[in-house]
């Protein structure tokens, strides 16, 4: 019986002894746990609950040149109710009386929505959505809600803020002004001038702010004393002129739908400065519809055609090799090299002619003679004159996507040369450029010699106060001598001539112009799959030029027509002759879209006044809609819209004392 005890005895020690160690080990961990690793899990169980999460900063916004909104970031807010956080005192005074306030904006009744929250609560649900997706001053309106207007602590209310990028202009330029899209695979996009000056002057800068797990993968923002706010984007100002847009984009838009053409883009620039005032370009879907596909005018290099003619030209001008007068012989219409023939669109040629006169009737045979006598035992000579005028190098756009010119070079191993190639120049083949690279060089033309940078900004602004100022800026003080460019200049002019020149029918008594006609072969090695190039490049008044433009329509319906003069020379002519002969148009246009109802109410005038005197009401009137909304909610203002279209009158007057949160009604026509 004494074994069998000392047997238990033992036994209880060794149990006794087992749990002792096993405390301890307890003991060692806990300490471990809370002094040694502290610091890791405190943190780890922090992140886990406690979030720090990015507050997306709001955009610039682009304008016009004259202050038109291109491009605007639009707040947008997503309400939420914390259903456990009012008091059970609270909850029962206020939900009936928020129920009502939600009914009177839907079509749910109010004792839907009594149900609805009654049900979040009991489901202890803290991130139950009220509204989602709303703008601004519906915004102010709910948060002044029963039981919302009590905050966060006590009533519940929780705001989440995101912004929307708006076109208002819709999908006019819309790859020149930009946008930003994420795709599935979280790759960003930014064409256009939102991409190129997104980063440095219009994205600003994100602020942060701390969110609370409440269950679910559902996250709480909370109130965060360390919240770093955003600090909003500057305003880019471009240099488009929406009237002179929206002239540019329906000429080319009837045109393409007339030729039924894949494709096509058109810009006009300012001769002296360079500046970009309309640019389009239209692409069409399987539907047969167009749209803003790709930025042609800046993004697609091809075959020139017959615009390359005027370079060839002014390059062998200015050598001295040839002079507008000489005579060259076009024979029947077709010369042979090495086997190939260069033809003429003219059935049987023109016989012997001037090569100024080749140059008004486009005759491929006789530019292509003229340059083979001149530079065919030195083809070196004539390159390096193409390189002298630039022709070679990128325009150093900041809007991505441009391609670097294409131009044969016999002294660059595959530098594209091959025993036809200074010939095939001549007329435009084997060289390549996108039309805004061509444009440059015929405003250059146009401008005594003076080749300027494209330029698609004029400033950058913070409210009123000028940031960033955008000069013009010189590529080539002087491409050629003003002998080679009076000679040119004539050349262009006399392509527009009412009895002769392939664009004749271009002619007006009205109105002078001054260009270029091109059609160029594309896949001329299948011709099965033979399709053209039209195009039109030129400048206007030609005595006294305003403005460049060019004109690139890709693979018109061949059965209607393909020839540059036919399919792009009417949309020059049209832009032309829209801006500086329809001026009631163009005046009308400008009375609405830019200027309001009295002269000392300019767009600018009205933005700095609504900037820098906020409690006082200024005149809207005469403003596009979403010009008059985004400004008006800058001041703190609640708008109401009733109609689209331009402001034709406002609730409250001019000049009148206004408060944070009024409502200002606004009639649109």
């Amino acid at each position: 019986m004494a074994i069998s005890d000392k047997n238990i005895l033992n036994r209880v020690y060794f149990i006794a002894g087992c749990m002792f160690i096993f405390c301890l080990a307890v003991v060692f961990k806990i300490t471990t746990i809370q002094f040694v690793h502290g610091d890791k899990y405190r943190a780890l169980a922090e992140q886990r609950v406690v979030k720090n999460v990015v507050i997306p900063a709001n955009r610039g916004n682009v304008y016009s040149a004259k202050g038109n909104l291109l491009a605007t970031s639009i707040p947008k807010y997503d309400i939420r109710l914390d259903a456990l956080t009012p008091s059970n005192k609270i909850f029962e005074k206020f939900l009936k009386p928020l129920s009502d306030s939600l009914a009177k904006n839907s079509e749910k009744s109010s004792s839907h929505y009594q149900n609805l929250i009654r049900k979040a609560r009991a489901n202890k649900n803290r991130y139950f959505l009220l509204a989602k997706n709303i703008g601004y001053s519906d915004y102010v309106r709910m948060r002044n809600y029963p039981m919302l207007n009590l905050g966060a602590f006590k009533g519940g209310l929780i705001v989440e803020q995101t912004t929307k990028r708006e076109h208002p202009m819709g999908g006019i330029a819309q790859r020149t002004i930009g946008y930003e899209r994420i795709d599935e695979d979280g790759n960003t996009t930014r064409p256009g001038i939102d991409g190129a000056y997104g980063v440095k002057y219009l994205r600003g800068k994100d602020g942060k702010r701390a969110k609370q797990q409440i269950g679910k993968g559902q996250w709480k923002p909370i109130v965060d004393y360390n919240q770093i706010d955003p600090q909003d984007g500057y305003d880019v100002y471009t240099t488009i002129d929406v009237n002179i847009q929206d002239i540019a984009h329906h000429a080319l838009l009837e045109q393409l739908e007339k030729y039924k053409a894949d494709h096509g883009c058109v810009v006009v620039m300012e001769t002296k400065t360079g500046e970009i005032k309309a640019i389009s370009n239209l692409g069409r879907n399987p539907e047969g519809y167009y749209y803003e596909r790709l930025n042609y005018a800046v993004g697609e290099s091809h075959e020139s055609g017959s615009t390359f003619k005027l370079m060839a030209v002014t390059a062998a001008l200015e050598d001295k090799v040839i002079d507008t007068s000489d005579v060259v012989d076009t024979e029947k219409g077709i010369i042979w090299f090495y086997g190939k023939p260069v033809r003429d669109s003219h059935h049987g040629g023109y016989g012997k002619i001037t090569v100024s006169e080749a140059f008004e009737v486009s005759s491929n045979t006789g530019i292509v003679r003229a340059i083979d006598k001149a530079y065919s035992k030195n083809p070196e000579k004539f390159v390096d004159r193409l390189y002298s005028m630039n022709l070679n190098e990128k325009l150093d756009l900041s809007i991505i996507g441009e391609p670097s010119p294409i131009i044969p070079d016999p002294r660059i191993k595959n530098g594209r040369w091959s025993g036809i190639a200074l010939q095939w120049m001549a007329y435009g083949y084997g060289v390549s450029f996108t039309p805004l690279q061509t444009l440059t060089f015929y405003n250059a033309i146009a401008n005594n010699g003076e080749m300027v940078k494209p330029q698609f900004l004029k400033e950058v602004k913070e409210f009123d106060k000028v940031i960033v100022p955008f000069k013009k800026e010189v590529i080539n003080k002087q491409i050629c001598s003003e002998e080679t460019v009076a000679k040119v200049q004539q050349l262009l002019k006399n392509v527009v001539n009412k009895d002769h020149g392939t664009g004749h029918r271009l002619y007006s008594e009205n109105f002078s112009m001054a260009g270029k006609t091109g059609t160029c072969q594309k896949d001329y090695k299948n011709k099965e799959k033979l399709n053209y190039i039209s195009s039109f490049a030129g400048y206007f008044p030609a005595d006294n030029p305003k403005y460049s433009c060019i004109v690139v329509i890709h693979e018109p319906d061949k059965s209607v027509g393909y020839y540059g003069a036919d399919v792009s020379g009417p949309v020059f002519k049209k832009i032309a002759q829209k801006i500086f002969t329809d001026t009631p148009i163009v005046d009308e246009i400008e009375s609405l879209v830019v200027h309001a109802v009295s002269s000392e109410n300019e767009f600018e005038n009205y933005y700095q006044t609504a900037q820098t005197y906020k409690t006082i009401m200024p005149s809207v009137v005469g403003l596009p809609a979403m010009d008059a909304v985004a400004l008006l909610e800058n001041m703190g203002l609640k708008v109401k819209m009733n109609g689209v279209g331009i402001v034709k009158k406002q609730s409250i007057d001019k000049g009148q004392k206004i408060n944070k949160n009024q409502t200002v009604v606004l009639e649109i026509s």
